[in-house]
């Protein structure tokens, strides 16, 4: 998780670093929010994240992971909470369409056997395709769909599939 976030930081002052002088329109922050209530399964999902836009074409960032479910599926019913972080670069092939690079770790519960929780380290190489449209002068929306390659079928993980969707909402400070 160190490592992580110390590559963040990395990445964060050798953007600043490297700047134009319109350095500061260079930053947004955005993120997304999840949740399921009311059912066998209930989730609340927040993910704030945090980009640096090097080029025209290329925005580095971060950003935080946190997620909590209640699961009533099972006897007995069960909480976890995972948290984590991850590093990105995005690369806009045309002006609205972008590709993007991922790593990140998770640290994540889960229920054994004998209904008691544990906790694991995941981490996850992910790449794919994103579009991103803007809904106002300092503001966009943006999907992502990523293929995890570090996915493994025969192994515990926290996904249930290799393919992470993800929308969001992004604003230039």
């Amino acid at each position: 998780m160190r490592r992580v976030l110390s590559v963040v930081a990395v990445l964060a002052v050798v953007a600043v670093l490297s700047a134009r002088p319109a350095a500061a329109d260079r930053w947004w922050f955005g993120g997304g929010i999840g949740m399921s209530f009311g059912g066998d399964v209930e989730y609340l999902a927040i993910e704030p994240m945090v980009g640096y836009q090097v080029t025209d074409n290329t925005t580095v960032g971060g950003g935080l992971i946190y997620r909590q479910r209640e699961d009533s599926r099972q006897e007995p019913s069960f909480s976890t909470s995972d948290y984590g972080a991850n590093v990105f670069v995005r690369y806009h092939v045309i002006p609205r369409m972008y590709l993007q690079g991922e790593y990140d770790v998770l640290s994540w519960e889960y229920q054994q056997v004998d209904g008691s929780n544990d906790r694991d380290t995941y981490s996850s190489v992910l790449g794919g395709v994103g579009y991103s449209q803007p809904i106002g002068p300092r503001s966009g929306f943006f999907a992502t769909a990523l293929y995890n390659f570090s996915y493994d079928r025969e192994e515990r993980t926290p996904y249930d599939s290799p393919w992470v969707v993800r929308f969001g909402i992004g604003v230039r400070f």
